[in-house]
């Protein structure tokens, strides 16, 4: 069983798409953030919830599950 579940993630982003495209970009920010740890630059933000998972791509989707990170549409 997958947890957080995919029905409750896509209604937070309206689309399979949009969960896919704002899921990775979020994991691609917080893997970056760990292999900087060492450097002190500090360029990315940290991960926005406590996970016993390791990898970037099941925190980034429990942060969206608990509306850590949310879709902000582009305005024209």
């Amino acid at each position: 069983m997958l947890q957080p579940p995919i029905g409750a993630l896509v209604t937070k982003t309206e689309s399979r798409f949009g969960l896919v495209i704002l899921s990775s970009r979020r994991a691609r920010q917080i893997n970056a953030y760990f292999h900087e740890l060492g450097a002190g630059v500090g360029g990315y933000v940290p991960p926005q919830v406590h996970s016993l998972s390791r990898k970037p791509l099941t925190i980034a989707l429990e942060e969206i599950y608990e509306d850590k990170v949310v879709v902000a549409p582009i305005e024209e």
